[in-house]
Order: C-alpha cells, then sequence, then structure tokens
C-alpha cells in the first residue's frame, strides 16, 4: 500500500523556536512507520498577511500568491500533526491566521498534535481542536504534550525525547490512532468524493425546490 502523506505542520516563527527539536524526534520515530511518509510543512516558507481577502477561502481561492502556495501544500496531504507552542492560554497567531487562508484542501482529513510549554499546551490544543472542526478537519483525541521539566531539559541538551518514556508512549499511540484515521478518511473521501457537503452545493439538478428557492445550500460564516 502507498504510503500516507503526513505533513508536521511547524506551527512557530519566532528566532530560537523550539520546535524545530521535536519536529526533528516526530522525523526520525516516523521513519520506522511504513503506513507514512511525512513531510515538513514551515510557516516561515509562507510569509503571508494578516488576513485581508475579500471572502473566506470555504467560498472563494484566496488572492495572496502564499496563500495560494499554502493551499496547495496542504491540499497534498493526506493527514497532519501540528506542532505547537502556547501563547497566551493559545495557538501562535501566525497559525491562527494561515490556517484561515485555507479551507477545502483539510476537509475531511485527521489532524494530530504536539504541544510543548507550559502543562504541555493543553490549552493551545483544547483550542486548535476546535478550530479544526470549523475547517472540517477531524482532531484526533490522542496528543504528545511536552511539559515543562521535559521542555527545559531538551532545549538545554541536558536530555533528548528518548529519556522521556512518556512522551514516546504518547508519539506510538499518536501514531496509531493517525494510521487507522488516515485509512479510515481516505476511503470516505475516495467514495464519497461526489456528495456535496455544507460548504460544498450540488449541482443544480441536485438541489430541492426549497434549496433552489432559498439559496440555503451555501452558508456564509
Amino acid at each position: 500500500m502507498k504510503p500516507f502523506r503526513l505533513g508536521l505542520i511547524i506551527s512557530t516563527t519566532r528566532t530560537g523556536r523550539f520546535a524545530d527539536k521535536p519536529t526533528q524526534w516526530l522525523l526520525h520515530r516516523l521513519a520506522d512507520r511504513r503506513e507514512f511518509a511525512a513531510e515538513t510543512i514551515d510557516l516561515r516558507d509562507y510569509p503571508m498577511p494578516l488576513f485581508d481577502e475579500a471572502a473566506a477561502p470555504a467560498h472563494s481561492p484566496p488572492q495572496c500568491v502564499h496563500a495560494r502556495r499554502w493551499a496547495d501544500r496542504v491540499g497534498e496531504m493526506d493527514a497532519f500533526i501540528f506542532l505547537t507552542a502556547e501563547y497566551n492560554h493559545s495557538i501562535p497567531a501566525a497559525l491562527k491566521n494561515t490556517l484561515d487562508h485555507a479551507y477545502v484542501q483539510f476537509n475531511r482529513k485527521p489532524a494530530a498534535f504536539v504541544g510543548y510549554g507550559g502543562v504541555g499546551a493543553a490549552r493551545a490544543i483544547e483550542h486548535l481542536r476546535l478550530i479544526c472542526i470549523e475547517l472540517q478537519l477531524a482532531p484526533l483525541r490522542s496528543a504528545v504534550h511536552v511539559g515543562m521539566e521535559a521542555y527545559l531539559d531538551i532545549a538545554a541538551g541536558r536530555r533528548g525525547f528518548e529519556d522521556f518514556d512518556h512522551l514516546n508512549t504518547s508519539a506510538t499511540a499518536l501514531f496509531d490512532e493517525l494510521a487507522w484515521w488516515t485509512a479510515a478518511l481516505g476511503v470516505a473521501r475516495a467514495e464519497l468524493q461526489d456528495q456535496p457537503g455544507p460548504f460544498r452545493p450540488a449541482p443544480p439538478d441536485r438541489l430541492s425546490d426549497d434549496q433552489s428557492k432559498t439559496g440555503r445550500v451555501r452558508r456564509i460564516r
């Protein structure tokens, strides 16, 4: 079976970020997982302005060239792992802004999470799960939370990820769950690709009389 394309989204852009360390750890761990072909997607490569499009990407492709590149890139993936810090109990602004620039390319694909910092970025990940639901991603329950003790030791070079059994156990559970959901949703997308969704209106000949009269198929949010 052809491996699933898995995008590791590096969600912070600041100088001296910690995110590169867990990214390399995940790539090393994923090298032994035949289900996945992992690729990094670094937000530094997509320097988008604050969202200023005339319409939401659910209804119209963005005009920004970087946003179009971003949408094309995530559209190639079968699944995602978001690597995120926690800023003021939420996700980095760069990640939120970037997510706002794509929509259909995320639909009906699974998303998993690796967070680091205070409480293992648990609050940021909970916020990110809600955003993923609105993008019609399928957020997973399993996650890797790199708490402050591990974060400080790894950042200082005193220990590595392999020294923390709970992180490796969590990563294995995340990979197992992600493989199942990626396979299941991949089959569903292939079999039901012609079925309309809430932002994918049916062709005119499939609309009911009520839908044709009210125009309620396409909802603006």
